[in-house]
Formats: structure tokens, sequence, C-alpha cells
């Protein structure tokens, strides 16, 4: 069932972005996860098309919201105001009250309106004057960030960056996809005819069933120990989180249902390990000198722990 919903929304998006399987496959990992995105590329490569196309194909309310430094937290979260005609203050909902939304350029927005995401993103909620109010299920920021530039920019911190259950990089296309690209969007914007092909409940339904894959004790533990060998380097001065170990239990078994299996294996482990624990590492000075990177960090990792093997 979620294999077949998956292969449905794939295509779906892949009439507007070309190639890219596995990234759009990771996405939707994390859709079935109910988990935050963060595409992190250089300009240009389709990372927000991508999360429009994906907002757009799963049927759900939709907010952008474009990050600027002049951007207030209640820009994010919404305002309470007083209403001369009924004489009472009413609440004007933000675009954070929306199942999907994009936050674009993230990290050009102050830290202060960085974290007015945090509570809604980790908690699922919003609180404005002192009032606490849900936000719609299922509930998805998908937010981009250009790592080049810097003038300008605010990093996200760690505590945020935790947050986001993936991060994914598009990458460059090869020549024919890139020839492809511009025969599709010569002949005008895909997205303008883009059409739902699922719906806010068949996402729930998913992601309930989801669940339900089996993840046996022996994968259970793999999970755990590259997640706690990231703690262990001598290179790392943060490793990953208990939230990490949460979230590369629930992509693999997301990861092995869009494969169409009802098990996990620890090949969906490794499959998720980099997008789901580069992201949260914070290497030492002395490991940035000799040109080492987080990601490079997780592969060496993921082939040091032992794999679990059938007995």
């Amino acid at each position: 069932m979620i294999a077949d919903s998956a292969k449905k929304l794939r295509e779906n998006i892949q009439k507007v972005i070309v190639g890219k399987n596995d990234v759009i496959n990771m996405a939707l990992a994390a859709m079935l996860c109910e988990g935050h995105i963060l595409f992190e590329d250089v300009p240009g490569i389709g990372k927000t098309t991508l999360a429009r196309a994906l907002s757009i194909s799963l049927g759900c309310s939709f907010q952008r919201i474009q990050f600027t430094p002049d951007l207030l937290p209640s820009d994010v979260t919404g305002i309470n105001w007083f209403n001369q005609k009924t004489q009472s203050f009413e609440y004007r909902e933000g675009p954070v009250m929306s199942q999907v939304v994009l936050g674009d350029e993230i990290n050009r927005a102050t830290p202060r309106t960085q974290s007015a995401l945090l509570e809604s993103m980790q908690e699922r909620q919003v609180t404005v004057d002192g009032v606490t109010r849900p936000t719609p299920r299922p509930f998805l920021v998908l937010a981009t960030q250009n790592p080049i530039e810097l003038e300008g920019t605010f990093p996200l911190p760690e505590a945020q960056l935790d947050r986001f259950l993936l991060c994914l990089q598009v990458g460059y296309p090869d020549q024919e996809e890139e020839e492809e690209i511009l025969l599709r969007f010569g002949a005008g914007d895909p997205l303008q005819d883009l059409k739902p092909v699922s719906t806010p409940q068949e996402v729930m339904q998913m992601i309930e069933s989801r669940r339900e894959i089996r993840i046996e004790d022996s994968v259970r533990k793999y999970v755990l120990d590259i997640t706690r060998a990231t703690r262990s380097r001598a290179e790392v001065e943060l490793g990953a989180s208990p939230r990490a170990s949460i979230g590369l239990y629930q992509t693999s078994q997301a990861w092995a249902a869009i494969q169409g299996r009802d098990y996990v294996i620890p090949d969906d482990v490794k499959k998720m390990a980099s997008q789901v624990l580069t992201h949260r590492l914070i290497i030492s000075p002395q490991a940035q000198l000799r040109g080492r990177d987080p990601s490079e960090l997780i592969t060496d990792i993921v082939s040091e722990v032992p794999v679990p093997v059938e007995k």
C-alpha cells in the first residue's frame, strides 16, 4: 500500500523534477515519518521547486515563507488583533498553521525568527500570547538554504538543525537530465499544471502504516550502534542525539516501506544514515583543518560498525 502510494507521488513529482529518484524517495520517507526536511545546496538546482512539487502532490494546505532579515516571529506564528466590531481580540493565523510550510532561505532570518519555528517543528503546536494551538496534521516543514553565500545569513543553531529529520542535497543534473529540463521548462512551467494525487487523510494513513513496519532486535541495535558511535569519535565535538536515533529508526522503516517490504534490513539503515546524521554533527577544529567533514565521518562509522547477520 505504501509502496504503491509512494510510486504514485514520485511519478507525479517527476512531472516537474527531472530524475532525482533517490532525493524524491528520501523526501517521501521523511513525509512517512511526519518529519521536516532541510534542502541545502547551491542556488538554481530546484530545491524550492522540489519542495513545492511535493506539497502540491500531497494535496495538503500550503504556505510559503520567504525568510528575510526583517521577518518577525509574529509573521510566522500569527498575531492576536483587536476587532473593533466585536470589541475582542481575535487570532489571525500565521503561515505556520498550514499542513505543509515552505521556509525559503531560512538562514536569512534572525535567530529570534528562526526560533519561532522550533515549537511548531517539535511539538506541532504554536503559542501566541499564552494560548497554545495545535498545528494541522500532517505537519511538514520544508526549508531551503544556500550553504555558499554567507553574507547576510544567520547559521541555523544546533537545536534547530536537530529538529530537521533529513538534510538533503539535490545536486546538479547530468547532461541528459539538464537537456530535458530545458525542453520541459522551455514549453512552460509544469508546476502550474501539477495536480494533487493524495489527500491529508491518505497521508495520515500512510504514516500510521509505516509504524507497523517490523524491525528486528538486531537491526534496532545496529541503529543504536551507529548513532552512539558518533559520540565516541575523537574528531566529533557534538555527536548525534537520541532524537537522531529515533529519526534513523523511523526513516529506516519508511525506506523499507517505499521499497515494498514490511520489514527493515541493515541496508535500509545504511541508506538513511548520512541524511539523518550528517547535519547533526559538529566536528572538532583540528579535524576541520585536516579537511574532514561530517559526511565522511558517517561513511567511516557505517563501514566500521558490524552489520547484523541472520543466524
